[in-house]
């Protein structure tokens, strides 16, 4: 990209981009500062750490609304992060980095809780793309907010479930599909519709990665409840309902 391409497009991403606090962790210096200085002219503030210990202090400290951080980190690797931070329920979306672009590494950062997961090199236009596809999925549409089945219900205001009046802890994944289930409930739901609408594959990774998070899921919503709610559909995939 020419300088004169490069102002054109920042003038382009500043039009389409709100400000973000951002959180960077990424431990080579030049490809930092490329995305640093990139995304401070669009408008974005940047916090930079530069191992894998510095950007968990920093992600379980701050306050920010999506952090990118590369897979193979100083001291922490990126996936151990991602998992840190779910398991401390942080919901902020993570953008992973990486060399490794094989499937089986895509689909490992995503189920390691990963929101999205963008291979090396890339266009920064697409990484800023994203970034902006990952703040506006927290940002739910005004109507809607409130789903229920049975005794089951889901608020997406403050991303929290409950079955029979008791909270259920769930991760960010499980949150997302649940609430696409609740969205189709009483709807046969395939495994090709969950990968694209919940994973945003575009294609069948050959994976066991949808049947693994249903089994999760349901374990989580359906335990120590008479009324099962979440069905598999032999052959065809889930419906989530009071009936099978």
């Amino acid at each position: 990209m020419n300088i004169a391409e490069w102002k054109c497009f920042r003038l382009t991403a500043a039009d389409y981009h709100r400000g973000m606090h951002v959180l960077l962790i990424e431990d080579d210096l030049r490809a930092a500062e490329y995305l640093v200085q990139g995304l401070t002219e669009c408008g974005h503030v940047v916090d930079h750490a530069r191992d894998g210990d510095d950007g968990l202090h920093l992600a379980l400290t701050g306050k920010y609304e999506v952090i990118v951080a590369d897979r193979m980190l100083p001291r922490r690797d990126g996936l151990s992060i991602v998992r840190i931070l779910r398991a401390d329920n942080n919901h902020t979306p993570v953008l992973v980095l990486s060399a490794l672009g094989e499937v089986n590494d895509r689909v490992a950062g995503l189920q390691a809780g990963g929101d999205d997961y963008l291979v090396k090199p890339f266009a920064f236009s697409e990484l800023l793309a994203r970034l902006g596809a990952l703040t506006r999925r927290q940002q739910p549409a005004p109507m809607d907010q409130r789903l229920q089945v049975a005794d089951l219900t889901l608020d997406l205001r403050d991303q929290s479930v409950k079955r029979a009046g008791k909270p259920i802890r769930l991760q960010p994944r499980e949150f997302r599909l649940l609430a696409f289930l609740m969205r189709h409930s009483g709807q046969l739901v395939t495994r090709t519709m969950l990968l694209e609408h919940v994973w945003e594959f575009h294609f069948d990774p050959q994976t066991n990665v949808v049947d693994v998070q249903i089994s999760r899921l349901r374990s989580k919503i359906d335990r120590d409840h008479e009324l099962p709610l979440l069905h598999t559909v032999r052959g065809s995939g889930y419906k989530l309902s009071e009936c099978p």
